[in-house]
């Protein structure tokens, strides 16, 4: 289980919180290659009163079959909509104030809908933003957590947007989304070991898209994965870790391996460079190099477990770490 929460997070969770009440409609902004990793669950119970626009970015580099899946999802929720855009895309965004005044009902007519737009870090919220304002007014960037503080923004179609920072949530329970969230780069990369993220993926690729793991990479084979014949654990007494390449069907550490050796991954002497291997991945993968790919659908959706308390106060000094162990740690480096 991951733990993240920096102060400046927390203290944006209290300024949500705050300013909610006079909140017409939240518009929250999802990765549409990863609309439920990039959901924070935090998010959905401060703002469970409210109605949603649910805004699926970088429809450009997502899988078009399984962004109409998550659109219709979505559209199904009570009191929620949604939306696939390309935020670079400013045709696409003159939907956004309609479908906002839609949600809202009625407003009296001497003042905008307020809409709050929120989101964890990296996933185009301050370019969205930009966008539906015409001029750079957010700040962006490809780090995490660029946007600090609350802003103010009025658009036209008499809607005022409060753009509010990135936050994460204190612990991410689902392992599966971790490792996601890590590929996209919605994490940083110091969050989960780098080599353990792209050996998860090339197995996530293998059993999701193939043709375009095979294709990118001149691959032959996709060599399939023999599960540990125990579980492994994060330490002696600590709970079972899920074994990822077991559940995708595919050896992501051979994979990796081979993507290595062809693309400039080998040191003197025939050893791989596993972190070389890593970042051609990866990179690629962020750049829509292999092709349209979402990494979830609907049905990936894990069972409800206990929400997580919005009233509840993390500890600042929390970090986002790697476990002990990762999915390469029993083959030979």
């Amino acid at each position: 289980m991951l733990g993240w929460f920096p102060g400046h997070m927390n203290k944006a969770r209290r300024q949500i919180k705050e300013a909610l009440p006079e909140i017409d409609v939240v518009i929250e902004v999802l990765d549409g290659r990863l609309p439920y990793s990039s959901a924070n669950p935090m998010l959905a119970e401060l703002t469970r009163h409210k109605p949603v626009l649910k805004i699926l970015t970088r429809a450009d580099l997502a899988d078009p079959t399984r962004t109409s899946e998550w659109v219709a999802h979505f559209d199904a929720q009570p009191d929620t909509r949604a939306l696939a855009v390309t935020t670079t895309q400013s045709r696409e965004l003159k939907k956004i104030p309609k479908l906002c005044h839609e949600l809202a009902g009625a407003v009296r007519a001497d003042r905008d809908v307020r809409v709050m737009v929120m989101g964890i870090p990296n996933v185009g919220k301050s370019t969205l933003i930009n966008g539906l304002a015409g001029r750079k007014i957010a700040k962006t960037g490809n780090e995490p957590a660029v946007t600090k503080r609350q802003q103010k923004v009025r658009i036209d179609g008499r809607v005022a947007l409060i753009d509010t920072p990135g936050v994460l949530w204190p612990k991410i329970e689902d392992q599966a989304s971790a490792y996601r969230l890590a590929a996209s780069g919605a994490i940083r990369d110091t969050a989960i070991e780098y080599v353990d993220v792209a050996i998860v993926a090339c197995a996530e690729l293998a059993k999701r898209y193939p043709e375009a793991l095979k294709s990118r990479y001149k691959l032959k084979a996709l060599p399939v994965y023999e599960a540990l014949p125990t579980p492994q654990s994060v330490d002696a007494d600590g709970p079972t870790r899920p074994d990822f390449l077991a559940l995708a069907g595919f050896d992501g550490h051979a994979i990796l391996k081979e993507i290595a050796a062809k693309r400039g991954g080998l040191r003197p002497g025939g050893e791989v460079d596993w972190h070389r291997g890593s970042e051609v991945l990866l990179h690629e993968l962020r750049d829509g190099k292999l092709g349209r790919i979402t990494l979830e659908t609907p049905d990936d959706i894990p069972a409800p477990t206990d929400e997580i308390d919005a009233g509840e106060t993390p500890d600042d000094s929390a970090e986002l770490g790697a476990d002990s162990a990762g999915p390469h740690a029993h083959n030979d480096q």
